[in-house]
C-alpha cells in the first residue's frame, strides 16, 4: 500500500474516530441522559420537581450548544415552557417553538448579542419564588452574552475581548474578566432571578470543568476577584492597553468601590443547583471506543491538554515517536487521545486557530516518519476565525508543502496555519456540530 494510500485511510479512520467522540456529546443525548418526565414531574437525575407546583416555568440558554440542549428541553417540556430565551453563535441556531432563538457574535462580542444579554436579563428578572428557571449553559456563553456594567460600553468590552484573545490568555483568565465587566456572569444571573428555583444543565467546555469558568459562571459563586484581574492584566502587559473604562473599573473594584461578584454562600444560589451533562471526558471515552472498532488500542493521555498549541504539539508528538521507538506506552497499532484546550499567543498577520497551528507544529515534529497522522479539531466545528475546524498532519507535510513553495516553519512564524493547509487538502472540515466541549486530537500510529 503506497503513502498516500496509508495516509488516506488513517484520515477516514480519525474522521470516524472524531465523530464518535461528537456523537457522545450531543446535546440532546446529554439533555435526555439526564432529564426525563413521569406525568406532573419533572426529574434531574434523581431530584423531582413538581411541575403542578411550579407557577410558571422559564428557559434561560446560551452557548453554541444551547439551542441544540433547548429542543431536546422543548420536545420534553412542551406546552409547559411559559417563555425562553435562547443564544446561540450564528448558524448554530436550530428550530424553537417555545422560545425565543437569539444569534449573536463569537468570540468577539457584537450588537446582537447585547441585545440578547439584556433579554436573558429580562426574562430571568420576570421569575419569582414560585416559579422554575431551566438554564442551558455551553461554551460560547460568555462571548455570546455581554451585558457590560454601567460605564464600559460594548466597544470597550470588545477591544478587551481581541487583547485578550491576541495575548495568549487562557479561557479562565478571559472569563475572570468578563464576569467582572458583566452584569449577568459571574453568578449574577442569580441576583437578577428574584428568588426562583433555577436549575442549570451545562455542557463543559474548559478544563477541570469548573462550573464558574463555563459560560463565566453565569448561575454559579464566583471564585474570582478584582485584584486577580489586575494581576491577569500585569501578567499580559495589559494595564495600559485595555480602554480606559475598563482599567478604572477595575481598579474601582480592587479598592473595594465597584460591587463584587457573589461568592460561594450568597443568598443567591440558595435555591441553585448546577450541573455537568456533557465534557471532553465523555468524548474522549467514545472516541476510544471508537479507535478499538477501527484497529488501533486507544490510550488517553489527557483531557486537560493545555498551554501555547505549538508547543502542547510537540509534547504529545513525542509521546508518538517512543511509540514508534519502543512500543511505550503503548504497542502500536496505537490511537493516542488527548483533549483540552491550547492557546495562541498572536504574533503574526496570518489566518488560522489553535488547533490548525497545532497540527502545523506536528507537521514539522513528524516531518519524514511514516504511517503516523495527527488530527487537531475544535468540537465545535469551527477553528479561530475559519470555517474549518482543525487540520490533519503527517510526516509528509512539510515535504508537501515544499514541492507547493510553502514553508511550515515561515507559516507557523505567522500564526497563517489555515493558508499552509488549505492547498494541501489537509483541513478539517465538518460545519457546526452544536456541540463544545473543548478541542479533540488523535494520533494514529500504523
Amino acid at each position: 500500500m503506497g503513502s498516500a494510500s496509508v495516509r488516506e485511510r488513517l484520515k477516514k479512520a480519525a474522521t470516524a474516530i472524531f465523530r464518535a467522540g461528537i456523537k457522545a456529546v450531543d446535546p440532546e443525548d446529554c439533555i435526555n441522559r439526564r432529564l426525563r418526565r413521569t406525568a406532573d414531574t419533572l426529574w434531574v437525575d434523581e431530584v423531582g420537581y413538581d411541575l403542578a407546583g411550579i407557577n410558571k416555568l422559564y428557559v434561560a440558554g446560551a452557548g453554541k450548544a444551547s439551542a441544540a440542549m433547548a429542543l431536546a428541553v422543548e420536545r420534553l417540556l412542551g406546552e409547559r415552557i411559559d417563555d425562553g430565551v435562547v443564544l446561540t453563535k450564528y448558524g448554530h441556531g436550530v428550530p424553537l417553538r417555545r422560545c425565543r432563538l437569539l444569534e449573536a457574535g463569537h468570540p468577539v462580542p457584537d450588537e446582537n448579542g447585547l441585545r440578547a444579554a439584556d433579554a436573558l436579563l429580562k426574562l430571568a428578572a420576570a421569575a419569582g419564588p414560585a416559579d422554575l428557571l431551566l438554564c442551558l449553559f455551553s461554551g460560547g456563553g460568555s462571548a455570546l452574552s455581554p451585558a457590560p456594567v454601567a460605564g464600559i460600553s460594548l466597544a470597550d468590552k470588545q477591544e478587551t475581548t481581541r487583547l485578550l484573545l491576541a495575548c495568549g490568555a487562557t479561557i479562565q483568565e478571559i472569563n475572570t474578566i468578563r464576569k467582572h465587566l458583566s452584569r449577568l456572569k459571574g453568578g449574577r444571573l442569580c441576583r437578577a432571578a428574584g428568588g426562583a428555583r433555577i436549575v442549570s444543565l451545562i455542557i463543559s467546555d474548559v478544563i477541570g470543568d469548573d462550573l464558574d469558568s463555563i459560560a463565566s459562571g453565569m448561575t454559579a459563586p464566583d471564585a474570582g476577584t478584582f485584584g486577580d484581574c489586575l494581576a491577569i492584566l500585569s501578567r499580559y502587559g495589559l494595564e495600559e492597553g485595555v480602554p480606559a473604562a475598563v482599567r478604572r473599573h477595575i481598579l474601582e473594584g480592587a479598592e473595594g468601590r465597584a460591587e463584587e461578584t457573589p461568592k460561594p454562600g450568597d443568598p443567591a444560589f440558595a435555591r441553585v443547583r448546577n450541573l455537568i451533562v456533557g465534557s471532553i471526558s465523555d468524548a474522549l471515552t467514545a472516541a476510544g471506543r471508537e479507535a478499538g472498532l477501527q484497529g488501533f488500542i486507544p490510550l488517553i493521555l489527557t483531557s486537560m491538554l493545555h498551554g501555547e498549541a505549538r508547543e502542547a504539539a510537540k509534547v504529545v508528538c513525542s509521546i508518538a515517536l517512543e511509540v514508534r521507538r519502543s512500543g511505550r506506552p503503548a504497542p502500536a497499532p496505537a490511537c493516542l487521545l488527548s483533549g483540552g484546550e491550547t492557546t495562541v499567543t498572536i504574533r503574526g498577520g496570518g489566518l488560522g486557530g489553535r488547533n490548525m497551528e497545532f497540527a502545523l507544529a506536528a507537521g514539522i515534529e513528524l516531518a519524514g516518519l511514516e504511517r503516523v497522522l495527527l488530527l487537531s479539531a475544535g468540537t465545535d466545528g469551527t477553528d479561530g476565525p475559519t470555517d474549518a475546524a482543525g487540520a490533519f498532519a503527517d510526516g509528509s507535510t512539510v515535504l508537501r508543502a515544499q514541492a507547493l513553495g510553502l514553508s511550515a516553519v515561515r507559516h507557523l512564524d505567522g500564526n497563517d496555519s489555515s493558508s499552509f493547509f488549505a492547498p494541501l487538502g489537509d483541513l478539517f472540515v465538518t460545519g457546526p456540530t452544536r456541540t463544545n466541549v473543548m478541542d479533540l486530537q488523535i494520533v494514529l500510529i500504523q
